[in-house]
């Protein structure tokens, strides 16, 4: 049973990169808490296969392959939105690709697609869905961020960094141009989160999961449910005050400075008492 403050029931919510990982776990949790959903993805199989889950719980649903870095591909998609449920109520702006490649090595034109697909896009999600929330005077907007967004990531990240930290800037100034209207914009900042392109690359190089997790005081790498009480809480009455805010979904990363040592608190303080007595 849903507790009321979170009660979706005839909400309508629009994600992005809702075939697999953050996305299929928010479109999920959303449909579990009363929501219609709209599924965009390339991947149209994986997205029909969560549209079968969703269908399921008797919610509706809508399937796009929408290519979210085209503005024109956003406006037709959301016009499907139109006849279909004649309102959006979240978006949750999700898919993105980066581009890994060194600072001076980075050919321009990798950055413009970069640049597309992760800001140029992800605003045209955001105006597209805003504007429909603005005339009802009402509506949610979680962008997907990165730890990259606001701290470096080195490996060959600038391209991706760079957009991800014109995102944070993008949901700041949405958030102070529309909340006064009833749309609230948040950004959700994640760490690593295993998704198929992140097992990959750890299958790829056995180092890799060490190398972040001694980053990450929880002890674990991210899984894509974490987003989902997150993802629930921003798109329902219960964050009515909750608007402008960078949200990050780390296992305590950001928290942690670069020099500290996870997990060693109780010998550093069993230390302390022993020198103390």
């Amino acid at each position: 049973m849903t507790i009321p403050l979170f009660d979706l029931t005839g909400k309508v919510a629009v994600v992005s990169g809702a075939a697999q990982g953050l996305g299929q776990a928010t479109a999920v949790a959303l449909a579990q808490c009363g929501a219609d959903l709209a599924l965009v993805d390339r991947n149209l199989a994986g997205a029909e296969t969560v549209a079968g889950e969703i269908r399921a719980l008797g919610r509706r649903t809508l399937v796009a392959g929408t290519n979210v870095s085209d503005p024109n591909e956003i406006a037709d998609l959301f016009r499907q939105v139109d006849r279909q449920f004649g309102r959006v109520d979240f978006l949750g702006n999700i898919a993105g690709d980066g581009h890994l490649a060194q600072p001076e090595d980075l050919a321009i034109e990798d950055l413009h697609r970069v640049f597309q697909n992760l800001v140029i896009g992800r605003f045209a999600m955001c105006q597209q869905a805003g504007r429909r929330m603005l005339a009802q005077g009402a509506g949610s907007i979680m962008n997907i961020g990165s730890l990259a967004s606001s701290t470096a990531l080195g490996r060959g990240h600038i391209a991706y960094s760079m957009a991800m930290g014109a995102v944070i800037q993008m949901t700041r100034e949405l958030s102070t141009e529309w909340s006064h209207r009833g749309v609230r914009v948040n950004c959700v900042t994640p760490a690593q989160v295993v998704n198929p392109s992140l097992a990959a690359r750890m299958q790829d190089d056995p180092t890799l999961e060490g190398r972040f997790l001694k980053g990450i005081p929880a002890g674990r790498l991210g899984d894509p449910r974490d987003i989902m009480g997150l993802a629930v809480l921003l798109a329902s009455d219960a964050s009515a005050w909750i608007t402008g805010a960078i949200i990050p979904l780390d296992g305590g990363n950001l928290a942690m400075n670069a020099g500290g040592t996870p997990g060693h608190q109780q010998h550093v303080v069993q230390t302390f008492r022993a020198e103390s007595e």
